[in-house]
C-alpha cells in the first residue's frame, strides 16, 4: 500500500480536535456591509439585464391573450421556422458530437506534432464574428465564389437553402462538445483506458465501457451548450438564409422579420419560444454541472480510500 503525505489532505476532510479553533480564511471574514454590497451589486446587474428582459418578453408574447400567442406560434412562417430551427439543430449537433468526442480523444489521449494547432482551430469559431464565419460561406459557395459556377452548372443549391444554414450552424457550434471533454479527458489521464487494454479490451469496448461513462455528464454538458447556441444563433444563419419566408428563416430570423413589421405581439410570442429553451437548458446545465460536480467529489474520496 502506497502512503500518503497527511498535509497533502484538505483539513475539511480531517476532524479537528474537540475546542480546536476553526481557522477561517479572511476573505470569509470582511464586514457585513462589504458583502451586502457586492450581493446588492451583483442582484441588481441580475435584475437589470437578465430577469426584467426575460419577463418583457413573456409579458409581451401574453399580452393580448392565450389566443392571439398561439396563432402566432402556429402561423404558417412561424412553424416553418420552427421545423427549420429544430432540423438544424437536429443535424449540426450530432455531428458536432461525433467531432467533439474524436477530437477530444485524440487531443487528450495521444501526442503528435501540430497538437497545439489543432487546439487553435478548435477555438476559431469563438474568435471570428458569426457574420464574417457566414460570408466565407458566400465567398465559397456563393454565385461568384469559388466553387459556384460548378454548383450551379449541377444544380445544387447551398446558399439560400438547408444546406448552407447547416454548414454555417455547424461551424459557429462545433467547439462546445470537443472544448467540453479535452479538459476533462486530460485530468483524468490514461490508466484506466491502459489497464482495459492490457486485460484484452479491444478498442470499441474499453470506449463504451471506461471511457464513455467517465466522460458522460461532460459530454452531454457540451451537448446542451451546443444545442442551445445551434437553435439561437443568428448571425451566420443571416448571411447565408436569404430571408426567404417560409423557406430559410429560422427562428431568431423569423422574430427579427416581425419586429421589422411592428407585429410585436407576434414576434414576442415567437421570440418567447427561444427563451423557453434558454430556461430549459440552464435547468438542464444546473444539473449536469450538479452531477459533475458529485462525480468529481466521488473520485477524489474513491482516491483517498485507496491510498
Amino acid at each position: 500500500m502506497s502512503h500518503v503525505n497527511p498535509s497533502a489532505i484538505t483539513p475539511i476532510a480531517t476532524p479537528l480536535p474537540r475546542g480546536e479553533p476553526v481557522h477561517v480564511p479572511n476573505a470569509l471574514l470582511e464586514p457585513f456591509w462589504i458583502r451586502a454590497v457586492l450581493i446588492g451589486i451583483a442582484l441588481a446587474f441580475l435584475t437589470l439585464f437578465l430577469f426584467i428582459p426575460l419577463i418583457a418578453v413573456f409579458a409581451e408574447a401574453f399580452k393580448k391573450g392565450w389566443e392571439v400567442y398561439l396563432a402566432a406560434v402556429t402561423e404558417a412562417d412561424a412553424w416553418s421556422a420552427i421545423q427549420l430551427t429544430l432540423l438544424t439543430a437536429g443535424i449540426a449537433v450530432p455531428l458536432n458530437l461525433v467531432f467533439g468526442v474524436t477530437a477530444a480523444w485524440t487531443i487528450a489521449k495521444f501526442e503528435f506534432r501540430g497538437k497545439n494547432v489543432l487546439l487553435t482551430l478548435i477555438d476559431l469559431p469563438f474568435s471570428v464574428s458569426p457574420v464574417i464565419s457566414g460570408l466565407i460561406y458566400v465567398l465559397i459557395f456563393g454565385a461568384q465564389g469559388w466553387i459556384g459556377p460548378w454548383l450551379r452548372d449541377h444544380d445544387i443549391k447551398i446558399l439560400f437553402a438547408v444546406p448552407g444554414i447547416v454548414l454555417a450552424t455547424i461551424f459557429i457550434t462545433f467547439p462546445f462538445v470537443a472544448r467540453e471533454l479535452i479538459p476533462l479527458m486530460q485530468s483524468q489521464g490514461n490508466e484506466e483506458e491502459e489497464a482495459a487494454l492490457v486485460l484484452g479490451a479491444s478498442g470499441w469496448k474499453t470506449f463504451w465501457h471506461v471511457t464513455l461513462p467517465n466522460i458522460k455528464w461532460g459530454l452531454l454538458y457540451g451537448v446542451i451548450l451546443c444545442n442551445a447556441r445551434a437553435m439561437g444563433e443568428f448571425g451566420a444563419v443571416s448571411v447565408v438564409s436569404g430571408h426567404i419566408r417560409g423557406e430559410t428563416n429560422t427562428i431568431p430570423l423569423q422574430v427579427e422579420i416581425l419586429y421589422n413589421e411592428y407585429n410585436f405581439a407576434a414576434a414576442f410570442a415567437v421570440a418567447s419560444l427561444l427563451a423557453l429553451l434558454a430556461l430549459v437548458t440552464l435547468a438542464l446545465k444546473s444539473f449536469v454541472e450538479w452531477r459533475l460536480y458529485e462525480g468529481a467529489s466521488e473520485h477524489i474520496l474513491q482516491q483517498i480510500r485507496e491510498h
